[in-house]
């Protein structure tokens, strides 16, 4: 029990004045890349769905659909801006646990935040590090004890239940039924089937938010759940290094809006087309090399979103033909444009071990361009932009990466309220500008 006595003693005495100044501010960083991930999701196929969904079977009055603005219940508001948060692939993630931990925890914070009496935007916050500290581990160890990759909810859900339980006061002992509760019905979902047959279900945060914030309610009145996940560690320092370790500083974010497995290759042949000058009508053909999970995505014409993000030539040649990868290349009509098809068909993927060793501590490609002249131009290899390892984003790149994903959705003027909004989020009494700027543009 000491290593579940330890991630209790971290979770309920967290404190938003006793972090340091550089985990405060990487938690609005956080905030701001996710929110922003969330609000251009929702203009997606699985978010109108979901939002349909949600609206008939969790009626209520408890929390916000964001930008749709419909009130329902907490469970179901968690489970459709789940969905919805990584709908376009675009949010932070931690390498070694091979997922997305901003995700499962945002949406359940934003549930339980207008459940719960007087949060605060310190308390928010607290709750938001909490989250990702304790999913973080649940990854690890999951990962550790199970040899199926198994998907972000599968651990994500702990996290959430941990966030939930601080914003609810949980006492420790229904805390602690509420992270068993957590990660027994959590979504243990096995990634790479849905990698190589891409379907809405995705990374299963939506499912993974809702079992965290019904998990936490469920052990408020009195349900009990397992022994949480933190006594199967098989490392003792992943838990006691809580509190004192913040893997919250060791996340990458994304510049596109693809798996991140495909993204050394979109940045290899952006480099290759920028140094070369080099236009698309003179490339004859494109070649990746790359590690096995990468080379395990889809070179496919994609038929939806999900398909275009979950492949690798698909990001590579939209990039070449746009100059990005978001929201306006993954969605219709974009996605079916035969331009890009037709670069795709230049494509080859090709697995090399020198690329494995290093995985997945890192994701590195390189990259080949054979030109119609027969020149061959190569990038090098290649690390997956904005990773702690290489150059991470500043502050003024995060916030125009939220203005280029919100803007389309809420307006350029709520956008930018936002970003004022969640940068001094600490000194917010309530949720209520944030709940209220994230609606939809009228």
């Amino acid at each position: 029990m000491k290593n579940n006595e330890t991630t209790l003693n971290f979770i309920m005495e967290a404190d938003w004045t006793e972090l340091p100044a550089d985990i405060q501010h990487q938690a609005k960083r956080c905030l701001l890349d996710t929110l922003g991930a969330l609000i251009a999701g929702h203009n997606t196929p699985v978010a109108d769905l979901m939002n349909s969904l949600v609206k008939e079977q969790f009626k209520g009055d408890d929390a916000t659909i964001l930008v749709k603005g419909s009130k329902v219940s907490a469970s179901g508001a968690a489970l459709v801006n789940g969905f919805a948060n990584n709908a376009l692939d675009i949010d932070d993630g931690y390498r070694k646990v091979k997922g997305h931990p901003g995700a499962c925890i945002l949406p359940v914070i934003l549930a339980v935040g207008e459940m719960a009496p007087r949060v605060t935007g310190e308390k928010f916050l607290t709750a938001l590090v909490v989250g990702y500290e304790v999913a973080i581990r649940a990854g690890l160890i999951r990962h550790a004890t199970c040899e199926t990759y198994h998907s972000s909810g599968s651990w994500g859900a702990v996290g959430g239940a941990a966030a939930a339980g601080k914003l609810f006061g949980l006492t420790r002992e229904k805390l602690c039924h509420a992270l068993g509760a957590a990660e027994y019905h959590a979504p243990i979902a096995p990634m790479m089937k849905c990698i190589e047959i891409p379907g809405m279900g995705k990374d299963s945060i939506g499912w993974g938010c809702m079992v965290a914030v019904m998990s936490a309610i469920m052990a408020d009145k009195g349900f009990t759940g397992i022994h949480p996940i933190f006594d199967d560690s098989p490392e003792e320092e992943w838990i006691n290094s809580l509190g004192k370790v913040f893997e919250i500083m060791n996340l990458y974010f994304k510049p596109y809006s693809a798996c991140r497995w495909a993204q050394p290759g979109v940045d290899g042949a952006l480099k290759i087309m920028a140094e070369n000058r080099l236009d698309p009508e003179d490339i004859k053909q494109i070649k990746v090399f790359t590690f096995k999970e990468s080379a395990a995505l889809s070179t496919h014409y994609p038929q939806n979103t999900e398909e275009a993000q979950y492949n690798i030539a698909f990001p590579i040649s939209a990039a070449l033909m746009d100059g990005e990868v978001g929201p306006a290349q993954v969605l219709a009509p974009r996605l079916f444009d035969k331009d890009i098809h037709r670069m795709m068909d230049k494509i080859q993927i090709l697995a090399q071990d020198r690329f494995q060793k290093e995985f997945p501590a890192r994701a590195e490609s390189e990259v080949e361009i054979a030109t119609t002249a027969g020149t061959v131009f190569s990038s090098g290899v290649i690390s997956a932009r904005w990773d702690p390892h290489s150059t991470l984003p500043t502050d003024l790149e995060l916030e125009n990466k939220f203005l280029w994903l919100s803007s389309p959705v809420i307006g350029e003027t709520k956008a930018k309220s936002l970003v004022t909004l969640i940068w001094n989020f600490d000194r917010e009494k309530t949720l209520d500008k944030l709940i209220d700027l994230s609606g939809a543009h009228k």
